[in-house]
């Protein structure tokens, strides 16, 4: 039961750009305004990796430093997607990019900020590479 589809990746050379996007599907799409969402990704050999998160509204907006100024993440509640815009990529962003939901309103906070097990719905990935 797929909740959560992206799409978007594919194959860019260093300091191009990639938008990434990811739509919601039944059930998690009947919850989809009030639902916190984040981008994660994962190189082979390499936990999976916060990258950004949005609260419910899109009003507030968390960053990993690795990306931060680089990377946007921005949500399209009537569409029910979200998007994750990506410059200046470097070949070290190369992985499998997810999107990942969770039931409550905003992102985690505290020690738990950019974990992954706080999310309950995960999509299947994209893969991005990026090539020197």
């Amino acid at each position: 039961q797929v909740q959560l589809a992206e799409s978007g990746g594919g194959l860019v050379q260093a300091g191009g750009s990639l938008r990434p996007s990811c739509a919601a599907s039944a059930p998690m799409a009947h919850t989809f305004r009030t639902s916190a969402l984040g981008w994660f990704r994962q190189a082979p050999g390499n936990e999976r990796e916060f990258l950004a998160d949005i609260n419910w509204s899109g009003i507030s907006r968390y960053y990993a430093d690795s990306v931060e100024g680089r990377f946007t993440i921005s949500r399209d509640n009537a569409k029910k997607t979200v998007h994750l815009q990506m410059n200046s990529l470097k070949p070290e962003d190369t992985a499998v990019y997810y999107c990942a939901g969770r039931r409550a309103p905003v992102s985690p906070v505290g020690p738990e900020a950019g974990s992954p097990g706080q999310y309950d719905y995960w999509g299947q990935g994209t893969q991005v590479t990026v090539s020197s």
